[in-house]
């Protein structure tokens, strides 16, 4: 048997779904509208006991419809599972649509359409009582939990709350230089173990683990698969086991309306 994520056949998510805005409140010189919305990753059930606040869906998400799925998603499952968190969780991006070009997300940070639909996310993930922390992966997400604590059902939640540095962040900052990369890692990871002491113990994790940091790189078992089911029936387990299998090549036009997706060599009969 192989477990998968049902959907989004309960409500208020369905809804939600449905009500998705398009370009009136995206504009598509920013985001990429054409490839459709990704909404999130994890439980919708009420059994969430953390919800991690991303930035947007790139070319793995685009393929899987759901969030967090390439290095940045590998990372964080590890972060979460350091919390003794393997399931309880649900995750949703600032914007639902990819950023395109260079300040897109900025632009739109505090744009309140975008607001007001991703609010009635974090309402929905957020009010049922259950969730004891909440984590926001760099600064736009920051400021998208800012706005939702500035509403009426935000400002009347309390929970933990650390933003960390965004998982990829050496990545974007290093500009191919080994000895950067290795730097931004080391201060990435020492950022996360600031967060992962102010917020272990939760009160119900998944699995109670004592709290292990991160050395200066990034060790075996720090980035965990993504869980099957997490996922909609029928995607392949490399898809969710591997990462790198996406890219989007050329440039201009073509880039923006490409992505390649290779199966794995060992994926391969």
């Amino acid at each position: 048997m192989t477990p998968f994520d049902p959907g989004y056949g309960a409500q208020p998510f369905r809804d939600l779904c449905a009500q998705a805005p398009g370009a009136d409140v995206y504009p598509g010189h920013d985001f990429r509208i054409e490839w459709g919305p990704v909404f999130h990753r994890g439980r919708l059930d009420g059994s969430a006991r953390v919800v991690v606040i991303g930035q947007d869906p790139a070319q793995h998400e685009m393929v899987t419809r759901r969030i967090l799925m390439g290095e940045a998603g590998h990372r964080i499952q590890g972060f979460l599972a350091k919390l003794g968190i393997d399931r309880s969780y649900a995750m949703v991006n600032t914007f639902i649509y990819s950023v395109f070009g260079q300040g897109g997300g900025e632009k739109h940070s505090d744009d309140p359409k975008i607001a007001k639909y991703r609010n009635k996310w974090l309402d929905a993930l957020v009010q049922p009582g259950k969730v004891e922390a909440v984590v926001a992966l760099g600064t736009l997400a920051d400021k998208a939990w800012g706005l939702w604590k500035a509403t009426a059902h935000g400002g009347g939640t309390n929970v933990k709350y650390r933003k960390i540095t965004h998982p990829t962040h050496p990545e974007a900052s290093a500009g191919g230089d080994s000895a950067s990369h290795a730097a931004a890692i080391k201060a990435l990871l020492r950022n996360w173990n600031d967060a992962l002491q102010a917020l272990h113990p939760l009160d119900h994790p998944d699995t109670n683990r004592p709290l292990e940091l991160y050395g200066s790189a990034f060790g075996h078992g720090d980035k965990i698969p993504i869980p099957a089911d997490d996922l909609p029936a029928g995607l392949p387990d490399w898809m969710r086991v591997n990462d790198g299998w996406a890219d989007r090549p050329g440039t201009g036009r073509q880039k923006r309306a490409t992505i390649r997706v290779v199966v794995p060599r060992g994926s391969l009969p």
